[in-house]
C-alpha cells in the first residue's frame, strides 16, 4: 500500500478521531498553495494517486419529493422548477443502464430515489433487486433512498449494498436555513443505522448555499469526529437551478472546491474525498488541482440526478492527458 513501511516503522499521518472545528477552519484557510502541498503528502501517504474511482449515477424515481431542501428541484415545495414527477423505474432498464455504464468503465452505480424515506414493500423490494443485480455485475452499488430504518438498513446489507449515500449538506448551525423537514439527528440517525448494518458511508455536502467557511468546516468536523471515517465524501458545488430558493446564488469560486477537497483529505485521508455536482463548471486544470489536492473519484455519465454533468468522452480524455489508468473494480478503502 502506498505510504506504508515494515511493521514498526509505518511513518504515514496518524488518523484522528478528535478533530475541532477550529483546527479545521485554520487548515482549509492554509495559504492555498501550502494547503495543496499538505493534502497532496497525506493523500500520497495513504493511497495510490493514479486510482480515481468513476462512479455512474443514476436518478430510478424522480421528483415529488415531500423535503424542502432549498438547493433541490425534486422538492414538491418547489413549483417553479418544471421538475416533473416519474415512478420507480423498472428493474431490468436500471440493470441495461448498470450494465451500460460499467462497459463505459464505470466501477460504481449508484442509484437515487426522491424520498423522504422508503416504505417497505414492491418498491423497496425492487431497490433489493437493483442491488443485487448491480452487484452481479461485478459493480460497486451505492443507493440514496433517504432516510433509513435499522430494519431497511439490514435488508440493503443482505443484499451486497456497497455504500449508502446520504449527505449531511452543511454544518449543524447553517442546516436550518436549507432544510426544516428533517433535522440533523435524523441524519446523523441514518448514518448509524447504516453503519451499524455494514454499509459504508457515502456523506458529505454542498459548498455556495451561502454558508460561511465556519459552516463548511463544521460539516467536515461531524464526518472526519465518526470512527471509522465514511468510506466516501462527495464534495458538491452547488448547482443553482431555476424556481429553487437558491436560484440567485453566485457560482462557486473553483478554488474553494479546491480548498475542500484539499481539506476533507487531511481530515479524512483514506476516505474515497468524490469531486461531485458542479463539477462540469470546472476548467481542467481546476480538476486536476482538485486531484493533486487528494481528490479520488468523480462521478462519470452526462447527468446526475436532475443536473448536467461532464461527458464521459472528456472525463476519459482528462484522466488519460494527467497519466492516470483508471483500473478494474476497487472497493473503496475502509479504515
Amino acid at each position: 500500500m502506498p505510504g506504508t513501511t515494515s511493521p514498526g516503522t509505518d511513518t504515514s499521518p496518524a488518523i484522528r478521531h478528535d478533530w475541532s472545528v477550529a483546527e479545521i477552519q485554520a487548515i482549509h484557510d492554509l495559504p492555498l498553495l501550502d494547503l495543496v502541498f499538505r493534502a497532496a503528502e497525506v493523500h500520497r501517504a495513504h493511497n495510490d494517486p493514479a486510482d480515481i474511482q468513476r462512479a455512474s449515477l443514476l436518478s430510478i424515481k424522480t421528483g415529488g419529493c415531500p423535503e424542502d431542501c432549498a438547493y433541490c428541484p425534486q422538492s414538491a415545495h418547489h413549483k417553479g422548477t418544471g421538475m416533473g414527477r416519474e415512478r420507480l423505474m423498472p428493474v431490468d432498464t436500471v440493470l441495461r443502464e448498470a450494465a451500460a455504464a460499467k462497459a463505459a468503465g464505470a466501477h460504481r452505480f449508484c442509484m437515487g430515489a426522491a424520498w423522504r424515506q422508503p416504505k417497505d414493500g414492491p418498491e423497496f423490494d425492487a431497490v433489493l433487486a437493483m442491488v443485487r443485480g448491480v452487484r452481479g455485475l461485478g459493480m460497486e452499488a451505492c443507493v440514496t433512498l433517504g432516510m433509513l430504518t435499522p430494519s431497511q438498513a439490514q435488508r440493503l446489507a443482505e443484499a451486497g449494498l456497497t455504500s449508502y449515500n446520504h449527505n449531511l449538506d452543511t454544518g449543524p448551525d447553517f442546516y436550518g436555513d436549507i432544510i426544516s423537514t428533517r433535522t440533523y439527528a435524523d441524519r446523523l440517525q441514518t448514518l448509524e443505522n447504516v453503519r451499524e448494518a455494514g454499509i459504508g458511508v457515502c456523506c458529505g455536502g454542498i459548498v455556495g448555499m451561502g454558508e460561511g467557511v465556519k459552516d463548511r468546516a463544521a460539516m467536515l468536523q461531524v464526518l472526519a469526529n465518526h470512527a471509522p471515517h465514511p468510506e466516501s465524501v462527495p464534495i458538491n458545488a452547488l448547482v443553482a437551478v431555476e424556481g429553487t430558493p437558491l436560484e440567485d446564488q453566485p457560482p462557486v469560486d473553483p478554488l474553494d472546491l479546491v480548498r475542500m477537497c484539499a481539506t476533507a483529505r487531511i481530515v479524512m485521508p483514506r476516505a474515497r474525498v468524490r469531486l461531485s455536482a458542479g463539477r462540469k463548471g470546472l476548467t481542467r486544470e481546476a480538476q486536476i488541482l482538485c486531484f493533486l489536492a487528494g481528490a479520488n473519484s468523480i462521478f462519470y455519465g452526462e447527468r446526475l440526478l436532475t443536473t448536467a454533468n461532464n461527458e464521459m468522452d472528456s472525463d476519459a480524455e482528462l484522466l488519460r492527458d494527467i497519466g492516470v489508468t483508471v483500473p478494474g473494480l476497487t472497493l473503496a478503502a475502509a479504515e
